[in-house]
C-alpha cells in the first residue's frame, strides 16, 4: 500500500510541474527542470526561508483558487 501511495503522490508532483508550465518553458529538458529545483532547494536554505515559502504558498494558492474558479465557469457553475 505505501507503494501505491508513494507513486500517486510522484505523479501529483509531476502534474503540478505540468501546470505550472514548466515543461513547455523548457523545452522539456531535464537538465534545465533538474537545475531548477535545484536552485528553488538552495533558496530554500537561506535565511529568510519561510518568509519564501509564505510567499510561494500564497501565489500557489491563488492560482489553483482561480483555476478551479474557471472551471466552474466554465461548466456552468456546477461542480
Amino acid at each position: 500500500m505505501k507503494r501505491r501511495e508513494r507513486t500517486r503522490h510522484l505523479i501529483e508532483l509531476g502534474g503540478l510541474v505540468v501546470k505550472s508550465g514548466l515543461i513547455e518553458l523548457t523545452k522539456d529538458d531535464r537538465a534545465t527542470l533538474y537545475g531548477a529545483f535545484l536552485e528553488l532547494a538552495f533558496t530554500l536554505q537561506a535565511e529568510n526561508r519561510e518568509q519564501v515559502i509564505a510567499l510561494w504558498h500564497r501565489q500557489g494558492s491563488r492560482a489553483l483558487h482561480s483555476e478551479i474558479e474557471a472551471k466552474g465557469h466554465a461548466t456552468g457553475g456546477a461542480r
